[in-house]
């Protein structure tokens, strides 16, 4: 499907789809002898069961994943293959593979070149860690210690909990506001989580008991990755022991009462004593990270104002990863899809088992083997496909959702249907194969219409083939309009139609 369609349909929004986004860590190719294989699962604490909250997972990663984009546009970012990144995403994966599968998150990893001392992690998992936070830290085990301590808020879900107590009111509704900038906004809702943007930057409050809880929990993630988990205790011992910037900072959103350092020090000491080594590249990342430029909270506040760091991130490359391309690749891609691989069916067919994926709004059923994965910014698709079906010219197996808002005068759901075909095909080589057929959606009267365009997947003979697009719309109450477009090649569609029809059967307004 047609990648400028995003762009070009300027009056379209995306509608508040809380969806899944795609952990893809980059893995560091720097050797690291002493600690590259999976940590061993070390008898003694068992993490606790973090509960539940009235926020779905989808939902706090769409919230972290907006929040995160917005780091991005406000922040310096180091690029993906500089050293610390890379050495940061590889200690954090140590660490997320302590964590039962059940409870654990797509954890993304990003470093900050920002001197005072800090880090946060947001809801779904997206963490930023400054470089003075690097710096301050004496060993191996200070640092994960920090990134534990993060990384269990998000474990416990201590943001999601915050905003319930805020708000026992439809959390599904007030997401659905965050990401359309309604009713106090992105914002608002992030108040209610506890999470504040000022001139520090982002902030993170919990409460003392939250605090105690990602202390606890972040040692047993530390314990049982082969570190110290001492290296948490010494932490708050070594910011106690500096002055200058970086202390208030820190301790603005992390109280640090004695007793806290007392508590961890009697968790641990009743654990299995094993030997801790740390990474042997740690001096030489530490090293670095303490000679490398980096900036003040008020210098990069100056900074934000001019679009100064978006600029500096993406010269960079410094990139928040996304899950892939959401949009409809174009006719100008035509070359690269005759030459390119086609694609095994195996890897892209749906698995028999469905799962149920809560998208704000709706809900919809989708297979097990298929992910979900969340738009970066305005206009983008809300994805559900299978790994292999999307590449960076678009989505050639799976399922795109996204909204128009309601226009200045009523319009039914065939003058919406109609001119959300007109305007894609004025700016793409798509072919309208049908016309609107009446179809119930969940209840509420919509319509389906076939199309036809260029796939992004070559045929089993490496050329060009066409994809077929069955455009479903759904008009809500209050005038917006959802749609949705079930796409396969043409000569494999049928294979993809059962569980095409099952999805839409499953989906569920709220």
């Amino acid at each position: 499907m047609n990648r400028k369609v995003a762009r070009l349909l300027t009056w379209v929004l995306v509608f508040s789809l809380a969806a899944q986004v795609w952990a893809q860590t980059q893995k560091a190719p720097t050797a690291q002898k002493t600690q590259t294989a999976q940590p061993t699962q070390l008898a003694g604490p068992v993490f606790p069961n973090p509960g539940k909250t009235s926020m779905s997972k989808e939902q706090q990663q769409a919230l972290g994943m907006e929040v995160a984009t917005k780091v991005y546009e406000q922040m310096p970012v180091l690029p993906d293959n500089s050293i610390e990144t890379q050495y940061i995403r590889q200690l954090g994966e140590k660490l997320v593979a302590t964590i039962p599968q059940e409870y654990s998150w797509p954890f993304q990893f990003h470093v900050v070149p920002q001197k005072e001392i800090n880090a946060f992690a947001l809801p779904g998992g997206q963490m930023f860690i400054n470089i003075g936070t690097v710096s301050a830290a004496k060993n191996e085990s200070e640092l994960a210690g920090v990134m534990a301590h993060e990384m269990s808020h998000v474990y416990m879900q201590h943001s999601a909990k915050q905003a319930a107590k805020a708000e026992k009111t439809n959390m599904i509704a007030g997401i659905a506001s965050a990401v359309l900038g309604s009713r106090g906004g992105l914002v608002g809702q992030l108040g209610q989580m506890g999470i504040q943007m000022g001139a520090q930057g982002l902030m993170m409050k919990y409460s003392r008991g939250d605090e105690s809880q990602a202390d606890a929990v972040g040692a047993m993630m530390l314990y049982k990755a082969g570190f110290n988990p001492q290296g948490m205790v010494d932490f708050f011992q070594t910011l106690g022991s500096q002055g200058g910037s970086g202390q208030p900072e820190f301790f603005s959103s992390h109280p640090n009462p004695v007793n806290r350092q007392q508590a961890i020090a009697k968790q641990i000491s009743a654990w299995p004593r094993v030997n801790y080594v740390d990474n042997a590249n740690w001096p030489k990342v530490h090293q670095h990270a303490m000679t490398m430029k980096s900036y003040t909270a008020q210098e990069i506040q100056q900074g934000a104002k001019s679009g100064q760091w978006a600029q500096l991130n993406q010269r960079n490359g410094a990139t928040l990863h996304s899950a892939g391309a959401s949009q409809f690749p174009t006719a100008d891609s035509a070359a690269m899809k005759a030459t390119g691989n086609a694609v095994a069916l195996e890897s892209v067919l749906p698995s028999q088992r469905m799962v149920a994926a809560d998208l704000g709004p709706m809900k919809i059923s989708r297979p097990e083997n298929w992910q979900v994965a969340m738009p970066q910014q305005q206009g983008q698709f809300v994805t559900i496909a299978p790994q292999a079906g999307v590449t960076n010219n678009g989505v050639g197996y799976g399922v795109m959702l996204n909204g128009v808002p309601a226009p200045q005068q009523r319009m039914t759901i065939d003058q919406m249907t109609t001119a959300l075909i007109q305007q894609i095909q004025q700016n793409n080589q798509l072919e309208q194969v049908s016309q609107p057929q009446a179809i119930t959606i969940g209840g509420v009267s919509g319509r389906a219409t076939v199309l036809r365009s260029a796939s992004p997947f070559p045929g089993a003979n490496g050329q060009a083939q066409n994809e077929r697009d069955v455009l479903v719309t759904v008009p809500l109450n209050d005038g917006s309009l959802i749609y949705m477009i079930f796409i396969a090649p043409e000569s494999e569609f049928n294979r993809f139609q059962p569980t095409y029809t099952a999805m839409l059967k499953s989906v569920q307004f709220k």
